[in-house]
């Protein structure tokens, strides 16, 4: 196995690069400057939560259809045509002093960010890699966990230092000098699945490569979407609304970044595990249970959680969370290719991926509205549960009905 790390570590970088990318257009990097984007333009949690919205609603539109770019242009250029664009928009959030302009800036961040670099990347990994293909995406989306694990801290560091307009003119010149160069020559190359045929390794369901519109008539991707979007709007939600949080449980800023380790961690093991799983069972076989952690861990900082009040109660939930996260980043990585083959990955891949970034744009927005009526997130979490809970059932029949069905 050594030997497979050591022989593609060019890809599996790339993968890993363009996943860490995307964390500058996530929810857990934008949510860090909460608080002065509010105060500078006079926002409330509903009104910036709304703004979050319609800004990813917008990126989730963009991407339908830009995402089957990813079957018809070089990895290589899409990508620095991508990069490009996010070093413009990320050099805007600098100098922006319209809310209208705001909205703009938010939707290209969530379009490059959680949409674009993170699509290229799990797209590569799921057609270059037949064999291996969940310890691919397991090593790839070690990026996102490495994002999430190392950029909260330096960011609080960073506004503190030299603020935040200055933090995110130093996020443009990350990506437009350090990452884009970099990434291109990585990407000089492709690959080529090894040790069987192309065609026949990269089939779906019944032997075939599905088209776009031969999922959305088929009734299995419509039952799969409800719990596969359920770790999206909870998970952004929460990211979103940590100032909230830490501010109705009389925390610290502080105190609630320092849980992303943990988070970063679990996230770790769970993808690694899960990558080494779903190369031995198949990414169907682990659905039921990938949500059980979230549903359990966002109920701990619910009021009369089993931890109280403490601070340990957002470490341990952001623990359960990451568990849940990096079974979702392999998981969902590697089901694609087995449903529905690689032939027109990027276009499939690009419809479900814009469903989930969907979900993230309903997450702030609807809890924001709630919060603004009065329910805190807090009160809110047994709802998530439950909606897990019930995803998880939905897997079961699901997985039950295509054995079924494959005989």
């Amino acid at each position: 196995m050594a030997r497979f790390y050591r022989d593609n570590a060019r890809w599996l970088m790339a993968g890993l690069l363009l996943a860490f990318c995307s964390s500058f257009g996530q929810t857990f990097f934008i949510s860090l400057f909460a608080g002065q984007i509010k105060a500078v333009y006079g926002l409330s949690d509903g009104g910036w939560g709304g703004i979050y919205t319609a800004a990813t609603l917008i990126s989730a539109a963009l991407l339908i259809q830009a995402g089957g770019l990813a079957d018809t242009v070089a990895l290589g250029r899409l990508t620095l045509m991508v990069l490009g664009l996010y070093a413009v928009v990320a050099a805007g959030m600098a100098f922006n002093t319209s809310v209208l302009v705001l909205v703009a800036l938010i939707a290209g961040l969530r379009f490059c960010g959680q949409g674009m670099t993170g699509h290229i990347a799990m797209t590569a990994m799921g057609r270059w890699f037949q064999a291996h293909r969940g310890r691919a995406v397991a090593v790839a989306g070690l990026g996102y966990s490495l994002g999430e694990a190392v950029l909260p801290s330096v960011v609080v560091a960073l506004v503190v230092w030299i603020g935040w307009r200055a933090t995110w003119g130093g996020v443009a010149l990350v990506l437009a000098i350090g990452f884009a160069p970099l990434l291109m020559w990585l990407l000089s190359e492709s690959r080529q699945p090894r040790g069987v045929a192309a065609a026949e390794a990269g089939a779906g369901l019944g032997g075939r490569h599905w088209r776009r519109r031969e999922v959305l008539s088929h009734w299995l991707f419509w039952a799969l979407m409800p719990g596969i979007l359920a770790p999206n709007f909870i998970g952004t939600a929460v990211f979103f609304h940590q100032v909230h949080v830490s501010e109705v449980k009389g925390w610290e800023l502080a105190q609630v970044v320092l849980g992303y380790p943990a988070y970063a961690a679990l996230t770790v093991a769970s993808s690694l595990a899960c990558g080494w799983l779903v190369d031995r069972a198949g990414a169907v076989g682990l659905l039921p249970f990938y949500l059980l952690p979230m549903a359990l861990g966002i109920t701990l900082i619910a009021p009369g959680g089993i931890l109280g009040e403490s601070v340990g109660s957002w470490y341990l939930m952001m623990a359960l969370i990451g568990l849940t996260q990096g079974g979702s980043v392999t998981l969902l990585g590697a089901l694609w290719p087995e449903l529905y083959g690689t032939r027109n990955l990027g276009a499939i891949k690009a419809l479900a991926t814009s469903a989930m970034v969907f979900a993230t744009a309903l997450g702030p927005g609807v809890t924001g509205l709630l919060i603004d009526a009065g329910i805190a997130f807090p009160d809110q979490t047994w709802g998530f549960a439950l909606w897990c809970l019930l995803g998880s059932g939905v897997f079961v029949a699901v997985r039950s009905r295509l054995r079924a069905e494959m005989g």
